[in-house]
């Protein structure tokens, strides 16, 4: 099952992060998404979640995020936990306002 919330900041999103994992998901699941790519990269370290990579995505795909936009990126690894392209589009819109959105994924 694929969870997505949206959240304002860092503090909502360990909030959120801590009743995900009450729930049984496991911070190796848990992605957060930012607009800057430096933002993502600050809060997953400070959280302690997990970027999306190679074990979500597959080789192909994470060698072709390295010459795409930000956006498609962005999309293409929210796909890759489980997001539809519709939901993925969406949840990029949501990046572009500021926000940030959280992902959070069992593996099957």
């Amino acid at each position: 099952m694929t969870v997505k919330l949206t959240v304002e900041n860092a503090v909502q999103a360990k909030q959120e992060i801590e009743k995900l994992e009450a729930q049984g998901y496991s911070k190796d699941h848990i992605h957060i998404f930012a607009h800057f790519k430096e933002r993502a990269d600050d809060i997953n370290d400070a959280l302690d979640t997990s970027d999306v990579g190679l074990k979500e995505q597959g080789l192909l795909e994470t060698m072709k995020n390295i010459f795409t936009s930000r956006g498609d990126e962005l999309r293409s690894k929210m796909e890759a936990t489980g997001l539809s392209k519709e939901e993925a589009a969406s949840a990029e819109a949501e990046l572009d306002k500021g926000k940030l959105v959280i992902i959070a994924h069992k593996p099957q």
